[in-house]
């Protein structure tokens, strides 16, 4: 699996850690978007740069760490085509795969440590939506083709 990790700067330790985690323990490819510092640099321009990764098909799944991990999502979820859930937990971490078909989960690193962290995004990669949600899921990607034009019904959406 090609997995897209990015983070704003209060999110970069943390990203670091679970770029190292999912490479070395769980033995998966990882693109990483930024940032690659602790410099300040502003959410939303990673937040798109996996989500578009993603809609272009390049990456199956992606991880998005900010100070609350809300900011990421919400900028994510803005991308036509993305279902990005924050998780902090395993619950929410396998249902965002297993209930949402979520591509992006999405971590705050003022809320979880590092450890909390591995578990979480080892729960939802170590899933695959089985379309127990389907209906609801189409029913968001129908509104979204209402409001974009654009039909993301298939597993990977692409947009021109």
């Amino acid at each position: 699996m090609k997995i897209g990790i990015g983070a704003d700067h209060n999110g970069y330790e943390l990203k670091e850690q679970i770029k190292k985690f999912i490479q070395e323990t769980m033995n998966q490819e990882v693109v990483d978007y930024g940032c690659h510092s602790c410099d300040t640099i502003d959410y939303p321009d990673v937040a798109f740069k996996v989500s578009k990764a993603i809609t272009d098909g390049e990456l199956e799944r992606g991880i998005l760490i900010c100070g609350t991990g809300l900011g990421v999502a919400i900028a994510a979820n803005k991308y036509p085509g993305i279902r990005a859930a924050t998780c902090h937990d395993t619950y929410s971490a396998e249902r965002a795969q297993l209930s949402n078909n979520a591509q992006i989960i999405a971590m705050g690193s003022q809320i979880i440590g590092v450890e909390v962290g591995k578990k979480v995004v080892e729960a939802y990669l170590n899933v695959s939506w089985a379309e127990g949600s389907k209906r609801k899921v189409d029913k968001i990607t129908e509104k979204e083709k209402e409001f974009t034009g654009i039909d993301f019904s298939g597993s990977t959406p692409k947009c021109s």
